[in-house]
């Protein structure tokens, strides 16, 4: 935690991870459990934001932006997840891009919707059969572990990673 005397929040946390990673650009797909993360991320100058209409032009934006020398991080939820998975096959994956996707898991702990219950259960999976390194993070003191650690990692060793949000940290409400 930083030198605040206020505990800081989850959100705060990520922004200052990011900037500790030179992770300047940021692509999004609109999500309410992202939203309060979202709001700071586009009132900081630090950060280029880039709104796309699809979770996989989010990825194909950090993949490129990554091969002309900025870090990136795509935002998403686990439904937008569902979408991505070619784009991290056919690219992220093959070619050692290290396009990191923040993904707030819906799909559990009381969902509603038995299409987004279907796609959680399948995402840990994709991503174990892509070789790509993946942890939820459920504890607001896992954080800046958890961030720092795979945000460092995907650079280091030119690999695709996600961190998943799990609502037990978001505490998300269906």
């Amino acid at each position: 935690m930083s030198n605040n005397t206020q505990r800081e929040t989850w959100e705060e946390i990520v922004i200052r991870v990011l900037k500790k990673n030179k992770v300047s650009l940021v692509t999004y797909v609109p999500d309410n459990v992202l939203a309060q993360l979202i709001k700071l991320i586009e009132a900081d100058p630090y950060f280029t934001v880039i709104a796309p209409a699809r979770e996989e032009e989010a990825v194909g934006i950090v993949a490129g932006a990554y091969m002309a020398g900025k870090r990136g991080i795509a935002l998403m939820q686990t439904s937008g997840f569902a979408t991505v998975v070619n784009v991290l096959a056919s690219l992220a994956c093959p070619y050692q891009i290290p396009v990191v996707a923040m993904v707030s898991e819906r799909g559990t702990l009381g969902e509603f919707q038995l299409g987004q219950s279907i796609v959680c259960r399948t995402m840990r999976p994709v991503l174990t059969s892509l070789g790509m390194e993946h942890f939820a993070i459920q504890d607001h003191d896992q954080v800046e572990f958890v961030v720092d650690g795979m945000l460092s990692q995907a650079f280091t060793t030119q690999a695709p990673a996600t961190i998943i949000l799990s609502p037990l940290l978001t505490k998300r409400k269906v």
